[in-house]
C-alpha cells in the first residue's frame, strides 16, 4: 500500500507565499516522477509542475519564474514553493507520482488535496 499526503495549504494574501509539502510512504521501492496538479472551481485539473528522479523540472507558463517544484529523495518527499501568489492561483492542489512498489509494479498514485486560497 502507498499513500501520498499533502500538507501546507492554507489562506493567504496576494503577493505572499506557501510552501505544499507531499510526502509518499509504504511499500515503496523507487518514486519516479514527482508532480503537482491544480484544479480551480468549475475548471479541468492542470498540471503545475512536474519533476523527474534525476531532477529535471517543467513548468506550466502561468507559475514560471513564481513557483519552485523539488524534491527530497531521502524523505520519499516533494516540494511546491510558491510565490507572488494571485487569486488565479486559488484551487485545490493535489500530488502525484509514479511509484515502483517493493512488488515491482508501477503505479500512479494521487493525494486526497489541500486548499490553496488566495485573497486579493
Amino acid at each position: 500500500q502507498v499513500q501520498l499526503v499533502e500538507s501546507g495549504g492554507g489562506l493567504v494574501e496576494a503577493g505572499g507565499s506557501l510552501r505544499l509539502a507531499c510526502a509518499a510512504s509504504g511499500r515503496i521501492w523507487r518514486i519516479n516522477d514527482m508532480a503537482w496538479y491544480r484544479q480551480a472551481p468549475g475548471k479541468q485539473r492542470e498540471l503545475v509542475a512536474r519533476i523527474t528522479s534525476g531532477g529535471n523540472t517543467n513548468y506550466v507558463d502561468s507559475v514560471k519564474g513564481r513557483f519552485t517544484i523539488s524534491r527530497d529523495n531521502a524523505k520519499n518527499t516533494v516540494y511546491l514553493q510558491m510565490g507572488s501568489l494571485n487569486p488565479e492561483d486559488t484551487a485545490v492542489y493535489y500530488c502525484n507520482a509514479d511509484i515502483t512498489s517493493t512488488l515491482l509494479l508501477t503505479r500512479n498514485y494521487w493525494g486526497q488535496g489541500t486548499q490553496v486560497t488566495v485573497s486579493s
